[in-house]
């Protein structure tokens, strides 16, 4: 399989480098304006090569050299500054998408668009506008949504159970940032509810570490960006796995950015929700049985991106 990465910064050569530890791609072509630094983080990142186990070319080229592409990864834009939210990148961001779009789709038109450009929900918006009217499918347009949330929720949330975090069944959804909610009334440890688990193994679940966690879930990225910059390890994580999941055709259940035709008294937006991922794109989204509050919190966090694509029409780039 090859696999196209438009935007060779920090999360997409973290991207490529857990491809090529994963195995995901036969081949990953990495694009950007500044094929400087796009041909020296492939170089970098072949030279991981012979410690992964895996046959992989990893190469610089244009948009062009997307032709054949399974999957185009898109993470070109500007980068979150410090102090900064998501949705004040979209007016820079929005305006280069609209001239990329086209080119990646002109040399790869079968490929299945995976957005993880910030403010991704609305970035992933933007891409099907820009996409669909050039014959793309939208479930083939995904965003990375939260992914990554839902790793974090699962992480810190296991390291506060004291249990592997691949039995923490826990899902983020909604937007991927301020206002996305965590959906406590889901989550369960393997099979048990998260309360019962809690009980059992002696655990109090009081107010205050559910509001560490909520806190280490929801601002993660504005702490790590304080102190380094940019976040690029689980994003790339994340992002590899996306790609594996529709290259190997798994039919996994992940979290990404899907539309959404209505929900409350907001309609036609992009945002995450449980989705079942695999070589068609997005195969089919979940039902997401939420307790009222949360449900609540969820069409107040619709509202709030509906809000930016208004502003957005406004100003004549939807």
């Amino acid at each position: 399989m090859k696999v196209g990465i438009v935007g060779s910064g920090n999360v997409g050569a973290g991207a490529a480098n857990a491809m090529v530890l994963r195995g995901v791609a036969r081949e990953i072509v990495m694009v950007d304006i500044n094929t400087k630094r796009a041909l020296a983080e492939a170089e970098d990142i072949l030279h991981a090569v012979p410690f992964s186990s895996h046959a992989v070319v990893v190469r610089q080229g244009e948009y062009s050299d997307l032709e054949g592409c399974s999957v185009v990864v898109i993470t070109a834009g500007v980068a979150q500054k410090p102090g900064e939210t998501r949705l004040q990148l979209l007016s820079r961001n929005a305006h280069i998408f609209k001239g990329m779009i086209p080119q990646i789709i002109a040399s790869a038109p079968d490929a299945i668009l995976v957005i993880a450009t910030n403010p991704v929900d609305i970035m992933t918006h933007l891409t099907a506008h820009y996409a669909m009217p050039l014959g793309v499918p939208r479930q083939h347009v995904i965003g990375s949504g939260t992914t990554l949330d839902t790793a974090r929720f699962r992480a810190i949330l296991g390291r506060a159970l004291d249990v592997d975090p691949d039995h923490v069944h826990g899902y983020v959804v909604g937007e991927h940032g301020d206002t996305e909610v965590l959906a406590w009334s889901l989550t369960t440890v393997g099979t048990v509810p998260l309360n019962d688990y809690a009980q059992a193994r002696g655990i109090d679940l009081t107010p205050e570490m559910v509001a560490e966690v909520d806190d280490g879930v929801r601002r993660a990225a504005y702490r790590i960006i304080e102190g380094k910059g940019s976040t690029y390890y689980g994003i790339g994580a994340a992002l590899a796995r996306i790609v594996q999941a529709i290259v190997r055709d798994q039919r996994s259940l992940l979290t990404v950015s899907v539309p959404v035709e209505k929900i409350g008294d907001v309609n036609d937006i992009t945002f995450a929700l449980p989705a079942i991922v695999g070589g068609d794109g997005i195969i089919a989204v979940l039902p997401k049985p939420l307790n009222e509050e949360e449900e609540r919190l969820l069409v107040e966090s619709a509202r709030t991106l509906r809000q930016a694509l208004d502003d957005l029409a406004a100003a004549g780039e939807l």
